[in-house]
């Protein structure tokens, strides 16, 4: 059955992300994004470059819209936590894209935007 979040959890769920433009964040070169989605919720782990691990929390908010909110401990032993809301897309090639706009809670300031694209193995 069609629910009003269906692309997203089709285009999420169990699907692996990697950076495609990051230039004020701490994810990069190395970092891997896993989601999964349940109707409207959405959790993730992340690790890889200089993040260690983390995970994501969030929930879509339209058919192609979501919010998240990130928490993660570096390589360099930084707790850091923030929230982001994206956009999900899809590029010429069919991979799903996520395209964010974010800021930081705890342990660093500022924010910015960041693009990742599928990962297919």
């Amino acid at each position: 059955m069609e629910t009003p979040f269906s692309q997203v959890s089709e285009r999420l769920n169990n699907r692996r992300f990697i950076v495609a433009n990051n230039a004020q964040g701490l994810s990069g070169t190395g970092t891997v994004f896993h989601y999964q989605v349940e109707e409207d919720a959405i959790f993730s782990t992340y690790q890889g470059g200089r993040i260690r691990m983390g995970n994501q929390v969030g929930r879509a908010t339209g058919p192609n819209t979501i919010e998240l909110l990130y928490q993660c401990l570096t390589t360099e032993g930084e707790l850091l936590a923030g929230w982001s809301r994206g956009t999900v897309g899809v590029d010429q090639a069919g991979r799903t894209t996520l395209s964010f706009v974010w800021g930081w809670l705890s342990g660093a300031t500022g924010g910015g935007e960041s693009n990742y694209v599928e990962f297919i193995a």
